[in-house]
């Protein structure tokens, strides 16, 4: 029976070619991030970024919340994946990063489908369960220390059959390390505890990238 296969340089370059569609947007929002010094540990990869798309199409997401949103570059590739009449509702701390994603929304024609808030996600969130807000699909790519708090806030706002993607759930492998006992991999690791025994969902742990948990509410 097969097993996972290692992900050397020369097959992620396989995947690259033969599956990835990128554009000159894409590109060169990512090339913006590059330079910036949390860009390795933040940015999303393009092939992530490209599922992303497709499971806003899969799951007929004509409203999408994400929780985290650096440059928007996977703010870029899930709002082209909506109708023209949906909306995505993007979460930041500060205007700084999602400030250098814009142009790129703009060149992409999809910026009047963003909207961009900026504050404390839960204060955010609170304010959108307050207005009786509901998703189709919410991406969780923020601090790991939140994750739990923003996936109770955010399964709440879920429709039934909706999609909750949470990045980051394998942490660079450290979810794995008895040693790594700081407070984002531990966050973590509960966090897959809690996804594991939650029968409000249908998940799946993907190793894509840095690990990709899909949570399905029944």
């Amino acid at each position: 029976m097969a097993q996972q296969v290692d992900v050397t340089e020369e097959i992620l370059g396989y995947v690259r070619e033969l599956s990835l569609r990128d554009d000159e947007v894409l590109a060169g929002l990512r090339a913006e991030t590059a330079g910036l010094p949390a860009a390795q540990a933040m940015q999303v990869m393009p092939e992530e970024g490209q599922l992303l798309g497709l499971l806003v199409r899969l799951v007929g997401a004509r409203s999408v919340l994400e929780i985290g949103t650096f440059t928007g570059y996977s703010t870029l590739c899930m709002a082209r994946a909506l109708p023209a009449d949906g909306t995505l509702i993007t979460c930041d701390v500060t205007e700084k990063w999602p400030g250098l994603g814009r142009p790129f929304w703009e060149r992409a024609e999809v910026a009047g489908r963003i909207d961009v808030r900026i504050g404390d996600a839960k204060d955010t969130l609170a304010g959108l369960r307050r207005a009786g807000r509901e998703f189709d699909l919410v991406f969780i790519d923020a601090d790991k220390t939140g994750y739990a708090h923003y996936y109770e806030e955010s399964l709440a706002m879920l429709r039934r059959g909706g999609l909750i993607v949470l990045d980051n759930t394998l942490f660079f492998g450290r979810v794995t390390d008895p040693a790594a006992q700081d407070a984002d991999t531990t966050a973590l690791r509960e966090m897959n505890k809690l996804l594991r025994e939650d029968g409000r969902v249908e998940i799946s742990m993907l190793t894509v990238g840095d690990g990709i948990t899909l949570a399905v509410k029944r």
